[in-house]
């Protein structure tokens, strides 16, 4: 939830990585299992488990395989009911359940994904970088979030293009199709058209830019 009067609201940016320098990534960082019972046209409800901080996944392992593997180590869990994204901004309600319930539901439903989470402070901004594994490797995405509209905002270099408002890139999305089956075929695809970044949320600028 925002903090700063816009209720259940959620403010973020996210963009497709091709290179991530290595030294942004955390030696233990957070690993994410979860799985979604419901998504449709943007509306979502979806279960997550999480650890504080852990080994990197192996990006071999199924979402399955994950939960297996980092069991003992989720402390927290919660149910999020989530709209669809414009331009940014989109409705996130959550509520915190019981670590052992969460791990049972999503071992027992929905479609899942699998990934850790990086977090890095660049310039103004505190960023998580996503790390997929699975079905969805070698997916990385960047995310930037804030109290209120992402607005003026300086994107690190590692960045080639935003993928804020693309629902291929939602994790709703990637779970029902995940990026292992048209990620080379998406490679083409910004081969051909360039990198993009949302209008009308102020300037957008590279970090490297002049």
């Amino acid at each position: 939830m925002s903090d700063t009067g816009y209720g259940d609201f959620e403010f973020e940016r996210r963009f497709w990585v091709r290179d991530l320098p290595v030294d942004l990534l955390d030696e233990a960082p957070a690993t994410i299992v979860q799985s979604y019972y419901l998504a449709d046209e943007g509306y979502a409800l979806r279960v997550r488990v999480q650890t504080p901080g852990a080994p990197a996944l192996d990006p071999a392992l199924t979402p399955l395989e994950a939960l297996e593997e980092y069991e003992d180590r989720f402390d927290f869990c919660a149910v999020t009911v989530k709209g669809p994204m414009n331009s940014g901004t989109r409705y996130e309600a959550e509520r915190e359940l019981d670590v052992a319930v969460g791990i049972q539901l999503v071992r027992r439903g929905g479609q899942r994904i699998a990934k850790s989470r990086h977090s890095v402070w660049l310039g103004d901004d505190g960023w998580v970088v996503d790390v997929f594994a699975g079905g969805n490797a070698p997916l990385v995405v960047a995310e930037v979030e804030r109290g209120g509209p992402v607005t003026d905002l300086v994107v690190p270099s590692f960045c080639v293009t935003e993928v804020t408002d693309d629902p291929r890139f939602a994790n709703d999305a990637l779970a029902r199709a995940p990026y292992g089956t048209w990620g080379d075929a998406y490679v083409a695809e910004l081969e051909r058209t360039g990198p993009r970044f949302l209008s009308g949320l102020g300037r957008t600028r590279r970090a490297d830019e002049d």
